[in-house]
């Protein structure tokens, strides 16, 4: 154990019975953000020893599943499997386990670590972006996301992929992350599924008022309200704003006809694998990233991210 480690939360979590000291974060993030409802069906990637899995079943009670590629210690009211995040075969167990889509999608994993910052940083972001291609695929609409990411040049680009996907996004650190961590968390709630994203171009027809008094069009059943727009009207619109539900437009130019396709931006679909939308065969395919278990690393010189403190208590 390192010379700091054994502060307030180690000692409390053994008193509590958790299997590591990061329990307490969820607990907090939980606290502060309401991720997890009573009955809720959760997944937490890259799982092991269990302490996220411990604090879930308490907060939940509903259907809970551990996934990592290491085997993880029996837990009462706890299903886990062995299994790689990137792979098909992961991803359809999760399905036939939580019978069609997840609640809550976790992931406080982090990569092997090499000592420098600037490449676990990178394999940090590598992981992160496994978590999310694997989240997009198994959760509900409007489900949520939770998931580590250490802070670094690389961490804006991320945090604007999720919040693409998803109505509120937040980082947030719980006060039972260390002070010298770089970690933060990236809170996502209400995932989208609908065929457009902000600043996506349609061609639509008004068929409808809306009681603010904006045009009302659809999109494969999906409803744009349109500013502006009158009942008849064929318009080229840009979307400014998505939710779960709805999507608001303006317009850019009004039209005699409308195009064969509607969708002047090609149209999106989720890389989810249910059967809320179809896979996205061109997603990337990510490599095997194994949780940190190397307790050699020179931490006198470098402070590493706090997967290696989050171990199982011996």
């Amino acid at each position: 154990m390192a010379r700091d480690q054994r502060d307030y939360y180690y000692h409390q979590a053994q008193k509590d019975g958790y299997r590591s000291r990061a329990s307490y974060k969820l607990k907090q993030i939980n606290e502060r953000m309401n991720v997890i409802k009573r009955g809720d069906t959760i997944v937490d990637l890259g799982a092991a020893p269990g302490g996220w899995l411990q604090v879930a079943r308490e907060l939940s009670g509903g259907r809970i599943l551990g996934v990592d590629l290491q085997p993880i210690r029996e837990i009462e009211g706890v299903t886990t499997i062995k299994g790689d995040i990137t792979a098909q075969e992961t991803i359809d167990r999760i399905l036939e386990f939580s019978k069609g889509g997840v609640d809550v999608v976790l992931c406080d994993a982090a990569p092997n670590l090499s000592g420098n910052w600037v490449l676990d940083h990178a394999r940090g972001i590598e992981l992160n972006d496994a978590a999310f291609e694997c989240a997009k695929k198994i959760l509900k609409p409007k489900g949520t996301f939770v998931v580590k990411v250490f802070q670094g040049d690389l961490f804006k680009d991320f945090y604007d992929r999720v919040s693409a996907e998803f109505v509120f996004v937040k980082s947030y650190s719980p006060q039972a992350s260390r002070s010298t961590s770089a970690e933060i968390y990236v809170i996502a709630k209400r995932f989208i599924t609908a065929p457009i994203r902000k600043n996506h171009l349609c061609a639509v027809e008004i068929t409808g008022m809306g009681e603010s008094g904006d045009g009302v069009a659809y999109l494969d059943d999906f409803v744009i309200f349109v500013s502006g727009s009158q009942v008849g009207d064929k318009v080229k619109i840009k979307i400014e704003d998505v939710k779960p539900n709805f999507a608001f437009a303006t317009i850019i130019e009004k039209l005699d006809e409308l195009p064969e396709d509607p969708y002047l931006t090609p149209k999106y679909v989720p890389n989810m694998t249910h059967s809320f939308a179809k896979p996205d065969p061109n997603a990337p395919q990510r490599q095997k990233i194994l949780r940190v278990r190397d307790r050699s690393l020179d931490i006198d010189n470098y402070v590493p991210p706090e997967d290696e403190e989050d171990n199982e208590f011996s």
